[in-house]
């Protein structure tokens, strides 16, 4: 079972309240804080669209691109050791670090579609 909705390319993380009894999601990837809420799955999906809409609308009247794209560019520190290997295994593969990186990336987050 996913708890993850799509639409025009956002994305958001779907939670269960049991005290209140609703669903609720925030988008994710923005620093916008764009959430929403319904008590079914069919009123949290329309209220999931509505939210994509909302923002889209919001930033146009305001004159801002909504926030979507990334750059690509990824900054991390990892440990020596775990480098080291990672070059290694990038250079086993006969290719660039920054390709099996990508790989290894790729690989991890599409098996949460």
């Amino acid at each position: 079972m996913s708890n993850v909705m799509t639409y025009k390319g956002y994305s958001a993380r779907v939670q269960y309240d049991d005290k209140d009894e609703i669903f609720f999601g925030k988008l994710a990837g923005i620093r916008d804080g764009v959430g929403f809420h319904a008590d079914s799955v069919s009123g949290l999906k329309a209220a999931f669209r509505e939210a994509v809409d909302d923002y889209i609308e919001t930033c146009s009247k305001a004159g801002k691109s909504p926030q979507k794209p990334f750059s690509g560019k990824v900054m991390f520190r990892i440990s020596p050791e775990t480098h080291r290997r990672a070059v290694i295994a990038a250079e086993l593969e006969g290719v660039s670090l920054n390709q099996w990186a990508e790989s290894v990336l790729e690989q991890a987050t599409t098996a949460q579609d």
